[in-house]
């Protein structure tokens, strides 16, 4: 049977992929919508301007379809308003299936193996709380799935694949030594864009969580020394811990003040990209997402990272990041 996906949050990195991978499946035919993308059909694929928070509009879009996957990327605010949204209008709507994107910061500080079982908390801050809340919502709708990537990385990405490789480049990241032991539960965003394509079609899905993270995920130290050297960013520098202080502590915060700073004046401002302290939290943190349920019942597989890193190392490259 023919399904028609509605993807919400098309024209960033994680939904550009997935409205690629539901358009090469047999029996998916995506409608790609955002807030940033003009109304129009390009290479077989209809686009549709959306602001996802527009429940008229939503509730419109949702007629005309089975699925909807929600890989929005905004503030946590905005995260909130338009899961509620979403959820409203497809109860309005027939009850399509939602597929929604999580993350694994709704584990919190959680350590060693975690499975989809596990406690759930917001302690990450806002951005684990907004991704919670809408988990909460996806729960009391019932036809959901709803997926917990790790870091995602991949050519088109920023926060784990163009500001590593700017902090490579510039020698503000490298061998961590035992600040950088905690587990790189890393993603390919291809691999994301798959488990949203299987949870689409597998029925046996509806009503689960399941996370997603690479089989024998490395730790930060092993991913930011194999990503160096395939950005030839070599040799590697070896970090102190009394260095990674001074970036999260001395550093951080004006760089931070100077991005705002240039938000709130409507200017692109160019800086170094930040480590901040939460960055370096995760680096010491050792959970492994337990992600055999997305094997056994979803079908996943994983990129292998070299493979991962070369093409990725190539996207940053072209950036001249």
């Amino acid at each position: 049977m023919i399904q028609s996906v509605l993807v919400l949050g098309a024209s960033g990195f994680i939904g550009r992929r997935v409205v690629q991978a539901l358009a090469a499946a047999d029996g998916c035919i995506p409608l790609a919508a955002g807030r940033r993308l003009a109304t129009r059909t390009e290479d077989g694929i209809e686009a549709l301007h959306l602001d996802g928070g527009d429940e008229p509009a939503l509730a419109a879009a949702l007629t005309r379809v089975q699925a909807v996957v929600d890989c929005t990327a905004a503030p946590p605010e905005t995260m909130r308003r338009i899961s509620a949204a979403l959820f409203r209008a497809a109860n309005a709507a027939g009850r399509p299936l939602v597929v929604q994107l999580s993350s694994m910061a709704v584990y919190g500080n959680a350590v060693g193996r975690v499975a989809e079982t596990a406690a759930l908390s917001d302690e990450q801050g806002p951005y684990a709380a907004a991704k919670l809340a809408g988990e909460r919502l996806a729960a009391d709708y019932g036809r959901a799935v709803i997926l917990r990537p790790g870091c995602v990385y991949g050519p088109g990405g920023l926060q784990w694949s163009l500001r590593l490789a700017r902090l490579l480049r510039a020698r503000r990241l490298g061998d961590l030594g035992a600040e950088g032991d905690g587990i790189a539960n890393l993603v390919h965003v291809d691999d994301v864009a798959r488990a949203v394509v299987a949870a689409v079609r597998q029925g046996r899905a509806e009503g689960q969580a399941f996370n997603l993270a690479m089989a024998g995920a490395p730790t930060w130290n092993e991913y930011l020394m194999a990503f160096a050297q395939a950005l030839a960013a070599v040799p590697v520098r070896r970090l102190s811990a009394r260095r990674l202080r001074l970036e999260t502590k001395l550093l951080a915060p004006p760089l931070k003040i100077l991005e705002m700073a240039a938000a709130r004046a409507g200017a692109v401002a160019w800086a170094p990209p930040l480590v901040p302290p939460s960055l370096a939290r995760l680096f010491r943190q050792e959970i492994r997402l337990d992600s055999g349920k997305s094997e056994r019942l979803l079908g996943q597989t994983w990129m292998p990272l070299d493979e991962g890193l070369a093409e990725t190392a190539a996207w940053c490259r072209a950036q001249r990041a």
